[in-house]
């Protein structure tokens, strides 16, 4: 058992310095946070012109 969680570990440890992952994570970060924003600013200027009640 003791034998399987290390060549996890090693493994885990190993995938995490891969550069491309890391770009990848980041990428994907920015494109949903550029998303969010552009959602948020569509709901602000689709509420701007409304009285509120």
């Amino acid at each position: 058992m003791a034998m399987i969680v290390q060549a996890v570990l090693v493994q885990a440890a190993e995938e995490s310095h891969n550069e491309v992952s890391s770009a990848l994570s980041y990428g994907v970060g920015i494109g949903i946070l550029a998303l969010l924003l552009a959602l948020m600013g569509a709901l602000v200027a689709f509420g701007g012109g409304r009285e509120h009640s």
